[in-house]
């Protein structure tokens, strides 16, 4: 993951989102693929549900509004990571 690399969503109805306890099913239409998500792969794309391209750590200021990250660097590790895992399953896409 690199520092100034951007990600952003689809807008509209691209995925499809049915929360049951604590996983979250996002069914991609364009694939056809239904995922199983927990948290804070649901947090970070509604956060990004706007559509504007966001990189790693302005994702992490946006989630550190509302929730207890831990180090910030720890933090920052972990979002990136989940930002190109998403983008490996399509459902994120760099920008």
């Amino acid at each position: 993951m690199e520092a100034t690399q951007y990600y952003r969503v689809d807008t509209g109805d691209a995925v499809l989102s049915c929360p049951l306890d604590d996983i979250v099913l996002l069914y991609h239409i364009r694939s056809g693929q239904t995922h199983m998500v927990i948290s804070p792969v649901p947090e970070i794309l509604g956060r990004m549900a706007d559509g504007a391209p966001v990189c790693a750590r302005d994702m992490c200021d946006r989630l550190a509004q509302d929730y207890d990250l831990g180090p910030a660097q720890d933090a920052l590790a972990q979002i990136g990571d989940h930002l190109d895992a998403l983008v490996a399953l399509g459902l994120v896409r760099a920008a």
